[in-house]
């Protein structure tokens, strides 16, 4: 019995997960049961939680990152929950204003809410500041009530070669800030999922900023060489060192 309970508590160690928690008669221990509630309120207010567009373009601005906003055809949080069509299109205003000020042969860089405002306000931020030095200068959008599809329509709009949307993914009971990244090549309405490449669970319990950085790039440039993303756009970026991989046991990068 103490072997049994030496090994779930040593698969505790390597996982966030609901694991070897107990019991009381039939039930959970009071402190597993609260615990639970605790990450599932966590997990709704991340879903429900509202972008705050101006302390995001406020951090970007200190990191000399210039930025816009834009809305989706949501009205509101309830709307966008709703109608996930509404949020894959640009605000008809909005649109407009992009195409008056296009900004072609560049690679565009979206900011949405996605299903975890909290992601988005936490690490698109430090990811844009490391990743765009090394890239070179490119249109940052920030847009409240998107999905991933929001970036074909704004990319479109600006006349971008390509659009990187950086968006809270949704919550799970252990992630509540969990920011993905979607990149596509040649963004316009219309383009499908398996035209994307994405690097997902970027946190710090999951995919470092430093490693996202480094994937991402890295996948931007062999897009530009290629000229092409998604199932086509095969990640075949070198290996990290030995002790960067330690530390990135949770790397998430899938083509889809």
């Amino acid at each position: 019995m103490a072997e049994t309970l030496a090994l779930w508590r040593d698969l505790r160690r390597f996982t966030p997960a609901r694991v070897a928690l107990g019991r009381v008669g039939n039930g959970q221990p009071t402190a597993a049961h609260l615990a639970f509630q605790a990450a599932h309120a966590a997990a709704r207010d991340a879903v429900h939680a509202e972008l705050d567009l101006d302390a995001l373009a406020e951090a970007l601005a200190e990191a000399g990152l210039p930025s816009r906003c834009v809305r989706s055809a949501c009205p509101d949080r309830h709307t966008y929950l709703l109608r996930p069509d509404l949020g894959r299109r640009l605000h008809d205003a909005d649109r407009a204003a992009l195409a008056a000020q296009p900004a072609p042969g560049t690679i565009a860089f979206v900011v949405c809410d996605g299903l975890s405002a909290t992601a988005a306000q936490r690490h698109a931020a430090p990811l844009l500041a490391r990743l765009l030095p090394a890239l070179g200068p490119g249109p940052v959008v920030l847009a409240r009530q998107g999905r991933v599809a929001l970036g074909d329509d704004i990319g479109e709009a600006m006349g971008a070669e390509a659009v990187a949307v950086l968006i809270g993914e949704r919550p799970g009971l252990s992630t509540p800030d969990s920011l993905g990244v979607y990149l596509t090549w040649q963004p316009r309405r219309g383009r499908s999922d398996a035209e994307r490449n994405c690097i997902s669970n970027i946190r710090p319990e999951g995919l470092p900023i430093a490693n996202a950085a480094a994937k991402l790039t890295w996948l931007i440039r062999e897009m530009r060489r290629l000229r092409l993303t998604g199932v086509a756009l095969k990640d075949e970026q070198p290996m990290l060192p030995p002790g960067a991989a330690a530390q990135d046991r949770s790397i998430s990068v899938v083509s889809t």
